[in-house]
């Protein structure tokens, strides 16, 4: 399938679907982790998702994947799940919703600069640098209030776990380029989400998140939060990612960087009494314009000759940070 044959109505959906639904699963982790330990109810969503992904690709049919590929999606899983999303979930308990999700907006600047930087990396275009410092103006803009005592006080702790995240989930979005992956990718999800749950796990024995914890105390709110980024924010939404993965181009499918903020934002003012400053406003507007330029000039066709004249390049799956 490819985005002359897909039905344009399933296309919108599936794009609506990664808009709304990764935007809103920032208010849903807030929601979760009100009564759930976050790396316990990191480790949850991601290991029944993850089981019931995988269980539904083997009744298809789809090979059972080798040595090599767990080792990869272990990888991966740690840096992108664990790391990644469960860190975002532990600084949901210090931080607003809408905060976290504009910090994690960056992303798409630390995989520039580390595919930069590491050997053989790839120099960015000269107009991707102006999306490299709207990037980190916007980030200034956006702490640089508090920590001068100008705004609402603000839980370094949780901003520096954010940080943590967004370079975890940068750093495996990188690897996971050039490792040895399945070519379904939604079995490399599944994958993920068993060995970043498994890791999850660890992580809350570890920090203690257990001790004292039983699941009889989790309020019916944050089972409700849960469920719904087992089951919508997980499952559906990845399901249409990996849709889009066939029906559309990576430059249209990684505009969901920057709609996922806004939208993160919104619901947390909404629906969750998350104050929204003028600073902030300013902040994500210039957060937001710097990764449109960075997603923009990173995903164009190059016009240097390649193998292939104007073929673009093959998607790789990476798994979003909500």
């Amino acid at each position: 399938m490819n985005n002359q044959t897909a039905p344009r109505g399933l296309v919108i959906a599936a794009f609506a679907a990664i808009y709304l639904i990764w935007g809103s699963t920032y208010l849903g982790i807030s929601f979760a982790v009100q009564t759930i330990p976050p790396h316990v109810m990191a480790a949850v969503r991601f290991l029944v998702s993850g089981a019931i992904l995988f269980a539904f690709l083997r009744w298809r049919g789809v090979p059972t994947p080798k040595l090599i590929h767990w080792r990869s999606a272990l990888v991966v899983g740690i840096l992108l799940l664990g790391l990644g999303n469960g860190s975002v979930s532990w600084a949901e308990t210090m931080i607003p919703s809408g905060l976290a999700s504009l910090m994690i907006a960056i992303v798409p600047l630390w995989m520039v600069l580390m595919d930069w930087l590491r050997p053989g990396g790839t120099r960015p275009q000269g107009k991707v640098f102006l999306g490299i410092a709207l990037g980190f103006a916007g980030m200034v803009l956006l702490i640089g209030p508090a920590a001068l005592g100008l705004d609402r006080p603000l839980n370094y702790t949780g901003v520096a776990i954010t940080l943590l995240a967004s370079l975890a989930w940068s750093f495996g979005s990188i690897y996971s380029r050039h490792a040895d992956i399945p070519d379904n990718p939604l079995l490399l999800t599944a994958m993920e989400m068993l060995t970043g749950g498994v890791f999850l796990v660890a992580m809350a024995f570890v920090l203690g998140e257990f001790n004292g914890f039983t699941f009889a105390h989790v309020s019916s709110f944050s089972w409700t939060a849960l469920a719904y980024l087992i089951v919508i924010g997980s499952l559906v939404a990845f399901s249409a990612y990996v849709f889009l993965l066939q029906a559309s181009t990576p430059a249209k499918i990684s505009t969901y960087a920057y709609v996922n903020p806004v939208v993160a934002v919104f619901l947390g003012w909404a629906l969750n009494g998350e104050q929204i400053t003028l600073p902030t406003l300013a902040a994500s507007a210039i957060i937001i314009a710097g990764v449109a330029i960075i997603t923009f000039f990173n995903t164009r066709p190059q016009p240097k000759p390649s193998p292939v004249p104007d073929q673009e390049p093959e998607p790789r799956l990476q798994i979003a940070m909500d």
